[in-house]
């Protein structure tokens, strides 16, 4: 029997659950319910060697790291990891992947999993994924549909028609996102489902109505496929080939056109955690209603969610409010309005003065580890910087830049213009402007220093890269 290869798509940016997402480093990869960030719990889900090959992960070179480090943590092989040189939605970034899959089992299944989205792996699920592939396997594009739980105005809807085999249906309608009236009712009446977003494909069907219905797309997947290059551990899409591809979501240039469009109807748990109110939804909850995670006290209040990475928040006296507290910005708003964070965070990212707040994080994570900014001022800024075992930075150089840097736990193996310096606790180093030098953890547990930057310059643009384990030079 063909193979099921997971295909994960993991190069969203999303903007609705600022501050805690942000480009830099977005929902899928945060932990926001559970331990574990949404694309963890993704892998876990398609870990099953009985009934999964080894998933194929598409995302953007921004990401990569994050991908491969996220894996490696839960001990997950990956098939494959595709780089979009630029996003072209769901279309291109599925036929890609196709492609691939059939590379390496030409009868492949591909079941299309965003990796934002929150399902609890329950035997429900699995027979759904079950009931799918056999329906995908008789020559049907499926596309799971969830069952309403109530009238949502934030989903697409699909209406259901006539039955199949294998619990699926065909497709009646799709149907865009609906006002509350018309999504009241859908519910009433029945028969309609909430548009997952996921699929369960015949990869070479999907590819030949693909090179019927789109061809644009089909052939700018071939041709960034074709023409990919390996990079490390990850295969980069040709550029040129691949841009040449309309920006349009498989929605659209598939299932909206084709004749053999099924949707099965599934009632497991299901969320895609789009904005707080669903993170509240996803948590669990006091006998209030309230759900924290972080330092806070609550009083006299119901139906809010916090969540605080440092500061101990304190609520008294309201209803239904979100507050998000991270190390350098605070959002509080009524829960059931959870859905205007997106356009808030457009308006940040308008402003140049704000841009920054939807980019970065005070704390920046680094293939080798990362760092977070302490302080800083005219010509001087202070950060952390911790270091994975057995990890170093590249070997580089600054043209408007000093650094002083402090060990305060590990041990650090500091090379400045070819001398090795072993330091331990408490030693520091002066790097002078200009010399070329790399920072390295040799132990076997983190490696945290204080670098202190003096200079005219202190852009992170600033680095010179001369040689870099990640490819980064």
């Amino acid at each position: 029997m063909s193979s099921i290869v997971p295909v994960i798509l993991a190069g969203g940016q999303g903007t609705r659950l600022w501050p805690k997402s942000r480009s830099a480093r977005p929902k899928q990869f945060i932990d926001l319910v559970g331990e574990s960030s949404l694309f963890q719990q993704t892998l876990e889900r398609v870990r099953d060697a009985g009934r999964y090959a080894a998933p194929i992960v598409i995302t953007n070179a921004e990401y990569r790291f994050l991908v491969a480090e996220q894996a490696q943590e839960r001990g997950i092989a990956l098939g494959a990891i595709l780089l979009e040189p630029v996003a072209r939605n769901t279309a291109a970034a599925i036929a890609a992947a196709a492609q691939v899959a059939i590379s390496q089992d030409e009868n492949a299944v591909i079941h299309v999993l965003a990796s934002d989205h929150l399902i609890p792996a329950s035997a429900d699920y699995f027979g759904a994924v079950d009931n799918a592939a056999a329906a995908a396997r008789e020559g049907q594009l499926v596309t799971f549909g969830i069952t309403p739980t109530h009238a949502e105005t934030g989903y697409g809807y699909i209406a259901v028609g006539d039955a199949l085999k294998h619990g699926a249906h065909k497709v009646a309608a799709f149907i865009e996102k609906p006002d509350l009236p018309r999504a009241e009712d859908m519910l009433t009446k029945g028969g309609f489902v909430w548009n997952s977003g996921m699929f369960m494909l015949p990869a070479k069907l999907f590819l030949a109505e693909c090179e019927r219905l789109a061809p644009e797309v089909f052939a700018a997947a071939r041709g960034g496929v074709a023409g990919a290059k390996r990079d490390l551990d990850f295969i980069r899409l040709d550029e040129a080939e691949f841009s040449a591809s309309p920006n349009i979501s498989v929605d659209y240039a598939i299932f909206e056109r084709t004749d053999k469009a099924a949707v099965l109807p599934v009632s497991f748990v299901w969320s895609d955690l789009g904005a707080w109110d669903a993170v509240w939804k996803g948590q669990e909850r006091d006998a209030s209603g309230n759900a924290v995670t972080g330092p806070a006290l609550l009083s006299n209040t119901t139906n809010t969610l916090v969540v605080s990475e440092t500061a101990h928040v304190v609520v008294d006296g309201l209803d239904d409010v979100a507050v998000i507290a991270t190390e350098d910005a605070v959002f509080v708003g009524r829960l059931s309005q959870a859905q205007n964070v997106g356009s808030l965070a457009k308006q940040l990212k308008a402003d140049a003065s704000t841009r920054a707040l939807t980019e970065t994080h005070k704390t920046s994570y680094r293939p080798w580890g990362g760092y977070s900014s302490i302080l800083m001022g005219d010509r001087f800024q202070v950060k952390k910087l911790f270091v994975k075992p057995g990890k170093k930075l590249s070997l580089q150089k600054h043209h408007h830049r000093s650094e002083h840097w402090i060990v305060v736990r590990g041990t650090a193996e500091v090379t400045v213009d070819g001398q090795v310096t072993m330091l331990t606790e408490n030693q520091s180093i002066y790097l002078p402007l200009g010399c070329t030098h790399r920072l390295a953890n040799p132990g076997k547990i983190e490696l945290e220093l204080i670098e202190v930057q003096t200079g005219s310059y202190l852009g992170e643009d600033d680095i010179i890269r001369i040689e870099d384990e990640f490819g980064r030079n």
